[in-house]
Order: C-alpha cells, then structure tokens, then sequence
C-alpha cells in the first residue's frame, strides 16, 4: 500500500494557485492519501470550487517562529539528541552560511515543527515550490529519516541560488516541472533521470466550453464607442506580469479606437499601477476588480473580446512558467495576445492559435494589439484554434497520472 504523502505548500488555499490545488484533488481521486502543510495562512477572502473538492487535512507550521515560540521549543527539545537531527543542523548550518537570512532561520524551525509534529503514517513528503517549501521539506526529511520529492513552477526556479538547485536536486528522490524551458535548465543541474517535464494542463470540467448563444451579439471592432472592445487581462500585479508595459501599450493605441480593459487580482503593484493609469489617461477606461474566485473569472473570460499577458523577466530573474490563465482563457475560444517569454511559446504558437510579442516592448504589443482590436474574424479564428489544441495538448489527466506512479500507485500511469 503506497504511504500517506504530505505535501508542503507555501500557503493554502491560494487563488493564484488552482494548478496545485487541481493536481490535489486529481491525485486523491487516484487513491492518494494526502495530507496538506501550509508554512502560511490563507490571505485570500475567497476559495475556489475545487478546494471544496479536496479531503485532505491541512495543518499549518508556525508563520514566524517567534509567534508561536513554545512550539517550536517542543519540537527542537524533542528532537535535539537524535542523530538525524544532528545531521540535518549540520547541513542546514552549511546553508546558513551561504544564506544568513532570517528566513533560512525559520525554514529551519518550520522544518523541525514539521518532523516531530508528522503522522507516523506518513512516509514521503513532497514540496510544492523549489525555494522555501522545498527546503523546509528537505530538512525535516532528513530529521524524519523520510524521501522527499519536489514540483519546481516558475519564480522558484530562476531566483533559488544555483548551489542549492543542485543540493536539492542531489538529495531529492525526484522532481517535475512544468515547463520545457525549466525542465531543461533544471535538468543540467541534476543527476540523470532526477528530472522530468510534466506539464499541469487545465481541467476543461471546470472551464466547460461557453453555451451557445441562439443570436450573438455583433463583434465588436473598436468603431462604436457604445460597443468597445472588451480586453481582459487576469494575474497578480507584479513585475514580472509587465502591466506597466500593458498600460504604455494601450496608451499607444489610435484615439479612435474604442475600448476598455478589465483586471482581475491583486498584488503590491496596484497601486503604483492605477497612477500610471491616471498619468496616461486610461484611468476611465480602465477597471480593476482584485481578486476574484473561478466563477467571476470564467464570467470575465465569456465576457470579453481579447486576453492580454504582457509577462516579461523580472530584474531578479522572475518570470512566468506556462500562466494558467493563458489556458483559462483558450478554454473559452477567446484569443490571447501575449508576449514571446519564459513557457508561454510552448502553449501558443504565434500567428496560428494566438500572436506573440517580444517582451518588455510596448510598442510591439500595441502595434499587434490594435488590428487584433479591429478585426473579429481574426480573433475568432485564433481562439478556435487556440481551444481546439488546449484539448488535444493540455489537458491535465497525463501528467497527474505520472505523478500518482512516481508516487507508487500501481496501475496509475495507464490511468
């Protein structure tokens, strides 16, 4: 019988987070036995429906050490003379040198907690996120005498120091990723066959194909300032979204083309972001909602014209993996104006199921954008093909089944 696996996420639940929580409730349906370890509380006011979906017992760590200090006292004294601990400070102690940052200290004490707070039935932890969780899931590994395994996205990929990719690629039993771009970097780090491309895909159940209409609504082409087009863009506001960029691009548009531009979640930027709005004077044309739960999203995406992702490289080295919301998107037939960064290329293919842009260059976007504004057909033919090979490519029964046989389930890769 395949053991109990807890799976170590950064926080739980997460809006921006369906693929794992989608990858979750896929494994259980297999026959999973999943317990879920958040180093954070919920942020998010709302939650999507598939974490109703999800069985799984979740337990938090502490969030700060110091907020919850006699835990994490409980943990160390009970684990302080065993050899496995001793071993694990000692390579922890290693990582502090090279990384003398409060946080390390609490990945550390997190990790402890983790160890002598673990369900004796649980024999495999795996991390979601190769940075903080996955160092946590290394450390009370080690402590736990248990295997680890690790599923690396997009930040925790290009951000984590090169010295620690390869320690973890070291020791972990094996780690996926979701994107070619990451795999191959990854893989040139690791031991043969340490690494394997598993792409997450979207549940179409839950972003079923919009009804018919008996009679559809004009397209709109930007002519009828009655009738603007509708352009949605849906992700956090950070640097590496390039929403600054989107609104540079938008200012550049001609005078007499009518739209408007919807935004759906959050993040530290907004508000610098509604300034520039303001500045360029798009502030009216402009409407942003926050955070939002599937069902506002999936209205959003049948609502609108044209999904825009003007993603670039941060200057730490953040970028996209394969944003979700680019699938979300084609799920509807809705056309995806993008840019040519990170593993957005391995979903569209330029000029035939979406256009793609260089990054980083607003005026390239606004010149691709503003015939995208004014001609329907095209739209609607790049959306059907984008939808068309969503389904035939990125679906996400594949590659859950390959993660439920890496995890012992027999039979599970012929799923």
């Amino acid at each position: 019988m395949t053991a109990r696996v807890a799976f170590v996420l950064k926080g739980y639940p997460r809006l921006s987070e369906t693929f794992i929580a989608q990858e979750i409730a896929g494994l259980e349906a297999l026959g999973l036995d999943i317990a879920i370890v958040s180093l954070r509380h919920p942020t998010d006011r709302h939650s999507h429906p598939v974490h109703e979906t999800i069985r799984a017992q979740v337990a938090y760590l502490p969030e700060y050490l110091y907020q919850e200090p006699r835990r994490v006292f409980r943990a160390w004294w009970r684990l302080r003379r065993t050899p496995a601990y001793r071993a694990a400070r000692r390579v922890w102690l290693k990582d502090w040198r090279r990384d003398p940052t409060p946080n390390r200290g609490r990945r550390f004490g997190q990790a402890l907690v983790l160890a002598a707070e673990l369900d004796p039935a649980i024999g495999w932890l795996h991390a979601h996120f190769l940075h903080t969780p996955g160092s946590v899931a290394r450390y009370a590994a080690l402590i736990a005498g248990l295997p680890f395994s690790l599923s690396a996205h997009a930040k925790d990929i290009w951000t984590t120091p090169e010295w620690e990719t390869r320690e973890k690629l070291a020791t972990c039993r094996w780690l996926v990723t979701c994107t070619r771009a990451g795999h191959d970097y990854l893989a040139a780090l690791a031991p043969p066959g340490r690494v394997a491309l598993t792409y997450h895909g979207l549940d179409l159940a839950r972003f079923p194909p919009p009804p018919a209409q008996a009679e559809a609504p004009p397209p709109r082409d930007g002519s009828d300032p009655q009738a603007p087009v509708r352009l949605l863009s849906i992700g956090r506001l950070v640097e590496k979204k390039g929403y600054d960029d989107l609104l540079q691009a938008l200012a550049l548009l001609p005078a007499g083309l009518h739209w408007q531009f919807h935004h759906i979640g959050g993040g530290p930027h907004a508000a610098a972001l509604r300034r520039l709005a303001a500045r360029l004077g798009l502030a009216a044309r402009i409407s942003w909602a926050g955070p939002a739960p599937q069902q506002a999203v999936l209205a959003a995406l049948r609502d609108a014209d044209l999904f825009l992702l003007a993603s670039r490289i941060a200057a730490n080295g953040d970028r996209d993996g394969l944003p979700n919301v680019l699938m979300e998107a084609q799920s509807q037939g809705l056309a995806c104006l993008a840019t040519r960064v990170a593993a957005i290329p391995e979903l569209i293919e330029d000029g035939v199921t979406g256009i793609l842009v260089p990054p980083a260059s607003p005026a390239a976007f606004a010149a691709a954008l503003g015939p995208l504004c004014t001609g329907p057909a095209r739209r609607r033919a790049l959306g059907e093909a984008g939808a068309a090979r969503l389904r035939a490519h990125f679906t996400p029964a594949p590659g859950i089944a390959a993660l439920a046989a890496r995890f012992g389930l027999a039979g599970a890769a012929g799923s």
